[in-house]
């Protein structure tokens, strides 16, 4: 990854697995109202899409459980999961081994181009710097439930 990219990503999930951290476990599966997810499923997602964005998973990496498409994908909800999710604690050593493979990605991969664009994104540095923007956003979206869950 480019200097500049890999520096956002470290930055994005070093605070996201922070504040995981500093999240009480009890509160992790509670869908306050005015939400459509639990916080453990904003940290499930965040790990599947990036998986997608990044490594195109589930065709090109057998890094995930394909299931986590299901439980984790867009549209999904905690209120439809039919199996146990894996564990929080799980998904955040996931997070952390992802992140190590996200520093292994040469640079001159982010000028190749996608094989259809995505959202107007045309190369897969464009995809990459989402996935950064995605994050984060979910991120915020965790801190506001754990702020409003503690209240």
């Amino acid at each position: 990854m480019s200097e500049l990219l890999f520096k956002q990503y470290q930055l994005t999930r070093n605070n996201f697995i922070k504040e995981l951290g500093s999240i009480n476990t009890e509160i992790m599966d509670i869908q306050p109202q005015g939400f459509n997810n639990t916080i453990h499923w904003h940290i499930g997602h965040v790990l599947t899409t990036t998986e997608q964005f990044m490594f195109g998973y589930p065709k090109k990496s057998s890094h995930l459980p394909e299931n986590y498409l299901g439980l984790f994908g867009n549209g999904t909800k905690p209120a439809d999961w039919q199996v146990d999710a894996p564990t929080v604690e799980l998904l955040t050593e996931q997070l952390k081994e992802q992140a190590g493979r996200l520093k292994e990605i040469p640079a001159e991969s982010l000028q190749q181009p996608l094989k259809q664009p995505f959202m107007g994104l045309t190369t897969f540095g464009e995809l990459a710097s989402m996935a950064v923007y995605h994050e984060a956003n979910h991120l915020g979206q965790i801190h506001a439930m754990a702020r409003f869950l503690k209240k």
